[in-house]
């Protein structure tokens, strides 16, 4: 399973932090000292899923200069300028990482940068998650889940204050996905970002603009008993605001960060 690919979506502008995206794209922004995105890489990272397809979009070539100069921003270095010799003193562990920069479109939405992508996925299976949100989630159960039930697709749920994306649940399967809240008394989870799929899921999407993942593909989805839940029941946060980043920096920076399953 460790060869499945991890499908990013890094393309959004994220109005709601705007004090932090002026000139860099939401994964890009900072918790500690590293981007939101390499703390996401570590989760899949820390259970050997290294091969990643990251979604570009607004302000692509931030993410594509952060990596393709990734030696040299993460460790020491020594420079000779007058022979153009730059020696790095290798500090880190991402030596394996496997990163495809696919750029999806300025202005594209969810459903249409994944079917973009759909060209690079070579498996039966892929991974996918939204480039602003950690969790504690045990990515092999994820995947064990998810090859057990044998339908499309497998959605994280999550409990949250936020009734956005809420689902309804009957015996583990998800009967309806609503992107607006539902009434009181459903089961109170909400989409957490983690999903898999099977390559089946490229026939729901459409790769016009304004192709909405949350949307159309998958209330279908459900609709055609093709939709899976995996309950979360641990750690999970999105950075939507700027007080979202300062409650995750907050954690990273005193050791409580409990999205950090890495050594």
């Amino acid at each position: 399973m460790n060869n499945l690919p991890v499908v990013i979506l890094c393309g959004g502008r994220g109005a709601r932090i705007n004090e932090e995206t002026i000139y860099r794209p939401k994964p890009m922004v900072e918790i500690g000292d590293k981007p939101i995105l390499w703390h996401i890489m570590k989760i899949y990272a820390r259970y050997n899923f290294k091969k990643f397809i990251l979604c570009l979009g607004y302000k692509s070539e931030v993410i594509k200069s952060y990596f393709l100069n990734y030696r040299a921003l993460t460790n020491d270095c020594t420079i000779n300028i007058g022979k153009d010799h730059v020696h790095v003193y290798d500090q880190h562990d991402e030596d394996d990482w496997e990163i495809t920069l696919a750029d999806t479109g300025l202005t594209s939405m969810t459903g249409a940068r994944i079917k973009k992508i759909e060209k690079y996925i070579d498996t039966d299976n892929f991974l996918l998650t939204y480039g602003d949100g950690v969790a504690d989630i045990n990515i092999d159960e994820l995947t064990s889940y998810h090859q057990s039930h044998g339908k499309i697709g497998t959605i994280c749920g999550v409990h949250s204050h936020s009734r956005f994306g809420e689902l309804a649940i009957t015996h583990g399967q998800v009967t309806r996905f609503n992107e607006k809240p539902l009434t009181s008394g459903e089961e109170g989870l909400i989409n957490g970002g983690f999903f898999m799929f099977k390559k089946e899921i490229f026939r729901y999407l459409d790769d016009k603009e304004d192709c909405v993942l949350e949307l159309s593909p998958l209330e279908k989805l459900a609709s055609d008993g093709e939709l899976m839940v995996y309950h979360h029941k641990g750690f999970w946060h999105c950075m939507d605001t700027y007080r979202d980043k300062q409650i995750l920096d907050e954690m990273w920076l005193s050791g409580t960060a409990k999205w950090k399953m890495w050594r």
